[in-house]
């Protein structure tokens, strides 16, 4: 697993980086193919503040979290971390669906949904829409290594969405109004 460490308004040291790394490569006893994780430590004023991302075959997990000492917010964004990689694995063994069942060519239950079984949001985010060509769009989003890009389209001013596509390529969602 690759891990990025990057430090904003403070030095990282080889120990909090050491520290940092250990920890993180300490989640691969979960059984998680994590191929990336970025680390952003960064200091403002009194609060020490650590986010963390770990990239699971392309599925991202993050979490944030800040106190008065660097240590301790790498552990609690790591405890974090660890809560939603256990509920992601979760969720992939429960809708696996068992042998026999395939054998049989029956479907699983077709069950009311829950409220409990939807996924919550957790974090929400204010973006702010450019309008710029697709092509550009696709860079920012290379730029960024985020798996889709929103932008506004200058021809006709409606927003659109730039997406990495398993097969490598890139596709363009367009919403009709």
């Amino acid at each position: 697993m690759q891990v990025n460490i990057t430090g904003r308004h403070t030095e990282i040291t080889d120990a909090l980086r050491d520290y940092a790394e250990g920890k993180i490569r300490k989640m691969e006893r979960y059984g998680s193919k994590a191929n990336e994780a970025n680390v952003i430590l960064s200091v403002e004023k009194y609060r020490h503040i650590a986010e963390i991302s770990l990239n699971l075959n392309g599925f991202i997990i993050t979490a944030k979290e800040e106190t008065e000492e660097m240590y301790s917010s790498i552990d609690k964004a790591l405890d974090k971390i660890e809560r939603q990689v256990r509920r992601y694995k979760e969720k992939l063994t429960d809708h696996k669906v068992s042998p026999d069942t395939k054998r049989r060519n029956i479907q699983p239950d077709s069950s009311p949904i829950h409220k409990e079984n939807l996924p919550r949001i957790i974090e929400k985010r204010k973006v702010v829409i450019k309008p710029m060509l697709p092509e550009e769009a696709i860079m920012q989003m290379e730029t960024q290594k985020m798996n889709f890009y929103l932008f506004a389209d200058p021809s006709n001013e409606k927003v659109k969405v730039i997406y990495k596509r398993e097969d490598g390529n890139v596709g363009l969602i367009e919403p009709v109004y």
